[in-house]
């Protein structure tokens, strides 16, 4: 069986565990290659580094996505063309490994497994443009894409709330802070007027 990991980074030969949302060393690995298209390019990091924010240590991660009833992934827009700023003109690598040794640890997403040692690469694929290939996998029916346009007034609040929560806990990650400073900026506001009583 393949596995599928994507990367920023050239010419890797062995895919070595980091420590991510889960807190301890993994490598994270799909068996659908379209599945790993949205780790091709980071929010938080694109933006900080486009607007001259100096960071040290680990990127915070943004991810807005989950599994629909079938399996299929689907990537939301949580502020107006995030799709398009994230992704377009970003170019990455895809991983393929093979024969993987499981670590054990649930994570809990579909069709994903994870090792807790350094897994040997034995292909890779240059993409030359993260956007197009999330547009293609959507055309073929292999992810979803809900636009901001798209989303319901209830998703509209959730996105609103959640966003306000996590700025408050994210003392600690200032690149975090300053990503939704400057992309969901309308969400704190928003929550200040509530607050406010509406003024």
């Amino acid at each position: 069986m393949k596995w599928y990991h994507a990367s920023p980074i050239k010419d890797l030969t062995t895919l070595e565990p980091r420590i991510s949302n889960h807190g301890v060393p993994l490598v994270y690995l799909s068996k659908k290659r379209e599945n790993v298209l949205v780790y091709l390019s980071n929010a938080v990091e694109k933006y900080c580094k486009e607007t001259g924010f100096e960071h040290e240590g680990k990127w915070s991660k943004w991810g807005p996505y989950g599994f629909d009833k079938n399996g299929i992934l689907q990537l939301e827009e949580y502020y107006p063309n995030a799709f398009e700023e994230t992704y377009k003109g970003v170019a990455g690598y895809i991983y393929t490994a093979k024969d993987i040794t499981d670590s054990g640890y649930c994570i809990g997403i579909p069709d994903a497994e994870t090792s807790s040692i350094s897994v040997p690469v034995c292909d890779c694929e240059y993409v030359p443009d993260a956007y197009e290939e999330i547009l293609a996998a959507e055309n073929k029916g292999l992810i979803k894409l809900v636009r901001y346009n798209e989303q319901s007034q209830k998703k509209l609040e959730w996105i609103r709330h959640t966003v306000t929560q996590e700025y408050a806990e994210a003392e600690k990650q200032p690149d975090y802070r300053h990503f939704i400073e400057g992309k969901l900026s309308t969400c704190l506001f928003a929550e200040k007027r509530e607050n406010n009583g509406g003024k």
